[in-house]
């Protein structure tokens, strides 16, 4: 899935020792435009955290996954972004966009 939205908090780093070894984790809340605005809260682990594009106030196109799972006959939901970017970084920037001449007058009647 994909949403481009306003980065409002980040919340603390967590970071700890598995069976695998260190990880890190960084939960964003980010808040869609809209009639009706809604925040989400997006985790992001490892070496997708990138503390330059996670500053309050910058819009976000985020790719994520939605999984739940159960536990303890209670169903908890997640959404994980496996990637970020600026939002309106994947066309051209400004600076790609060429100036064109006005096309001349072929002799069309309008």
């Amino acid at each position: 899935m994909q949403l481009t939205a306003k980065l409002i908090q980040l919340l603390p780093l967590q970071t700890g020792t598995g069976k695998n070894g260190e990880w890190k984790k960084q939960d964003i809340i980010v808040q869609t435009d809209g009639t009706y605005p809604k925040k989400v809260c997006i985790s992001v682990w490892g070496d997708k955290i990138n503390t330059s594009q996670l500053i309050v106030g910058n819009m976000l196109q985020i790719d994520f996954d939605v999984e739940s799972r159960e536990y303890n006959s209670r169903w908890y939901t997640d959404c994980k972004a496996w990637k970020i970017a600026p939002a309106g970084s994947g066309g051209g920037s400004s600076s790609d966009i060429v100036d064109m001449p006005p096309p001349e007058d072929e002799g069309l009647p309008f």
